[in-house]
């Protein structure tokens, strides 16, 4: 690997080697600009070691059971709980970062360890030491998970995402505080493994961001496997008296829930904290995240060298349409540094104004992209919502004995297109990017009609949405 000293110049300095980093080190650096990229813990980031791969090796399994329990003529599916472990410490390469250190030497990007902090125009410290950027500085530092002031939370060393993804213990009482994805996907996945779950919800539903029928049947799965869902209920107190003790809620309900331990889903926050955007005017919205435009520019910043992409613009907090603004911020900045045009199809993030695709991998699982009704109404579309059940196609009652679940349509009434689309039910995961392809090409209804779905495939729901819309 490249090595740098201290009064090492780069072309472009990325700060943060998460995936979204990485992706706008790799595109900035195509063109032969010199790239650098600081990190202070591993390499591959949040998603890679805390939260996207490991609870998804976790939930897979337990997925993949339920799945087999709903078909006649399978017996005996079952967990190893120590087994599901094992697979998930093989997918985050057992908090080793080696084999990322490995592709940033292949692809000659230069690795920088330690904390990076602005301190000017195009200047980064990193450990005391000052780096040039000689074209740009891109922040990727993602998001940390928030923990509000809750009397006594912080105290009792909750579990955040990142401990509750790699804990190599299955607890026998787990308490979860929130109703969000990562909330429902750890409760599903603990509750499998052998935990009995209280989930605690201050709001009226989960997955408040979907559409309202998805929190429902989410709710209803969780329920269906022995998670005890309590909705409209909120934390007041927390109590640890001893450190590995066990942890004691209030709820404001009156009740109190005990467990041996407590889960803090309650959100994310910009990982800002002595980045110094404050020392070069980096405007910042009112949760802190920084203000970018669609290419990914700091505007407020001038010179027009200061960047920022994924979790850290608040934009999308998805890993995926982190990597989508990365790819749009390299090729932007190489295209500027060699002095062609910026403007290419490829360079303006469009898409995060359309509603991001994402799968929720609970059981039932949500696949959805685009708006929401709601969140169409309130941008002054006139829609329309079509709703059928995931069973009318025949490949979902292939796909399971008893199949339960819905799909929902919101249509653009004067454009004729879709803004919105949710599948909820078993495997509906990989429907996510047809519906993808349809909101953001923007495929009229009646042009959608001649895309003719497979039999018997799950997929089969597509026709039985378009006749109910009247195609």
């Amino acid at each position: 690997m490249e090595s740098a000293s201290a009064a090492d110049s780069f072309d472009v300095i990325v700060i943060g080697a998460g995936p979204v980093g990485e992706n706008a080190a790799d595109r900035a650096g195509r063109d032969g600009l010199r790239v650098a990229i600081v990190e202070r813990r591993l390499v591959g980031g949040e998603c890679s070691y805390y939260a996207c791969t490991p609870s998804k090796a976790l939930l897979r399994p337990v997925l993949a059971q339920h799945a087999a329990e709903r078909v006649e003529g399978v017996t005996g599916a079952r967990l190893a709980p120590s087994a599901v472990l094992h697979r998930r410490d093989t997918w985050i390469s057992h908090l080793d970062d080696s084999g990322q250190v490995s592709w940033l030497d292949d692809a000659g990007i230069t690795l920088l360890r330690g904390h990076a902090r602005l301190v000017g125009e195009r200047a980064v410290e990193v450990d005391g030491h000052r780096h040039e950027a000689r074209v740009a500085v891109v922040l990727a530092t993602g998001s940390d998970p928030a923990l509000p002031d809750i009397p006594g939370l912080r105290d009792a060393q909750p579990w955040t995402n990142r401990q509750a993804t790699t804990a190599e213990v299955i607890p026998e009482r787990l308490v979860v505080l929130g109703g969000g994805v990562v909330a429902c996907e750890l409760a599903t996945a603990y509750a499998a493994l052998g935990s009995r779950v209280t989930l605690l919800q201050r709001g009226p539903r989960l997955l408040g961001r979907a559409e309202d029928v998805a929190g429902e049947l989410v709710a209803d799965g969780l329920r269906a496997a022995g998670v005890d869902v309590r909705l409209g209920v909120q934390a007041t107190t927390v109590q640890r008296p001893r450190p590995g003790g066990e942890v004691t809620v209030q709820c404001d309900d009156g009740e109190t829930v005990t467990g041996d331990e407590l889960l803090a889903a309650l959100g994310r926050r910009p990982a800002t904290a002595d980045l110094g955007v404050d020392t070069v005017g980096a405007t910042m919205d009112d949760s802190g995240y920084v203000v970018v435009d669609d290419t990914l520019q700091v505007t407020s910043v001038a010179g027009g060298w200061l960047y920022a992409c994924g979790d850290v613009t608040g934009r999308n907090l998805l890993t995926h349409m982190g990597k989508y603004d990365a790819r749009v911020c390299g090729d932007v900045i190489a295209a500027r540094a060699a002095g062609r045009p910026d403007d290419g199809p490829g360079m303006r993030a469009w898409a995060d104004h359309l509603g991001p695709p994402q799968v929720v991998f609970t059981d039932p699982e949500v696949a959805s992209v685009g708006l929401t009704s709601s969140a169409a109404r309130e941008r002054g579309l006139r829609v329309r919502t079509v709703d059928v059940d995931m069973s009318s196609a025949a490949g979902a009652s292939l796909q399971a004995d008893g199949y339960t679940g819905c799909a929902r349509m919101v249509v653009d009434e004067d454009r004729g297109v879709l803004v919105g689309v949710t599948f909820v039910g078993q495997d509906v995961q990989e429907m996510a990017h047809a519906a993808t392809i349809a909101v953001v090409g923007e495929v009229p209804l009646d042009r959608l009609w001649h895309a003719v779905p497979s039999f018997p495939t799950m997929s089969e729901v597509w026709l039985r949405l378009l006749e109910q819309a009247g195609c």
